[in-house]
């Protein structure tokens, strides 16, 4: 399925289903997770893994499978002294992503994912203070990323983790100015005193970041790696500022560097929190971190037994 099937879906307000967690569901299976750039190896270490991933999720009714290429962010591999690896692990990602395109029994879209993640604080998930890189140093390695997806074969460029008014901008821009569509995840977490914020960017208002996002003008908006009681209040003021095409893909559970903890988010609880977005709207729902080929299964299923998705109209495209 090309990208312009899936535009001409969302044009129409066709539903798509986007596969769950990708970094997360390799872990799951057994490739190993490195402290420092995740699951990024598993490309290149575990390849047969990752197509399994891949795979899954295409069974399980996904539209939009994603590439593992958002844990080759280029700002943390460079602070490893590992970007120049950068453009060889995501085209092999992408080949992987691609040849399981390529078999599937039904046709769906090929998605590489870009994110402005920067190194973290040692056994926590939250941007280490003490690492800087300039502005002009950042936006030259966000295009290295865009150009290296697009020259890989990616179809669609998600961008993933945005939340806050820097880092998220270069990518986003970076990303636009390689000329492939543009889906926006926004991630949120509420602050204490009730402010829903960029996750982990305390100090930047989920408003202004939906805001900066929505000026570069992109297919669409989603909100991303959020709990479910965030990704309701983020879909709250997305709505509110955004008339484009909008959805929603949580997380369930959180991190133990390097490893996921999986939460209690059930398949049929997903599913039915997934139609509910729907009923609201969204055209573009599946899940991140934790949520697995069952969790898309169950909504799926349910999205078509509801008449919810085109699924079947398009089985032979």
């Amino acid at each position: 399925m090309s990208y312009g099937t899936i535009k001409s879906r969302l044009d129409t307000g066709d539903l798509i289903v986007l596969d769950g967690g990708t970094g997360t569901e390799i872990q799951k299976r057994g490739a190993p997770m490195s402290g420092e750039v995740w699951c990024a190896m598993a490309t290149r270490n575990h390849p047969q893994v990752v197509r399994e991933v891949h795979d899954a999720y295409i069974a399980a009714g996904a539209d939009v499978i994603t590439a593992n290429t958002y844990a080759t962010c280029p700002l943390i591999l460079a602070a490893h002294g590992m970007v120049d690896e950068m453009e060889d692990l995501d085209r092999l990602a992408l080949t992987i992503a691609l040849e399981a395109q390529a078999d599937a029994p039904r046709s769906v879209c090929v998605a590489g994912s870009m994110s402005s993640m920067c190194p973290i604080i040692p056994g926590t998930d939250r941007p280490d203070p003490k690492w800087v890189v300039s502005e002009n140093e950042a936006r030259d390695l966000f295009r290295r990323k865009a150009e290296g997806l697009k020259s890989a074969g990616a179809e669609l460029i998600i961008m993933e983790m945005m939340r806050d008014a820097d880092y998220s901008v270069w990518a986003t821009e970076a990303a636009t100015a390689s000329g492939l569509p543009v889906w926006i995840g926004i991630a949120c977490r509420e602050r204490q005193d009730g402010v829903l914020t960029g996750y982990n960017r305390e100090s930047c208002p989920a408003n202004e970041v939906i805001d900066l996002m929505a000026a570069v003008q992109p297919d669409a908006i989603t909100i991303m790696h959020s709990s479910i009681n965030d990704t309701d209040k983020g879909i709250e003021q997305l709505k509110e500022r955004w008339d484009g095409p909008w959805g929603a893909y949580p997380e369930s559970g959180y991190f133990t560097i390097p490893d996921w903890v999986f939460g209690e988010l059930g398949p049929q609880e997903f599913a039915a929190k997934g139609m509910a977005w729907r009923s609201e709207g969204a055209q573009i729902i599946g899940g991140c971190c934790g949520v697995s080929p069952e969790h898309i299964e169950a909504f799926a299923n349910a999205a078509r037994a509801a008449g919810a998705t085109a699924a079947e109209g398009h089985a032979n495209e």
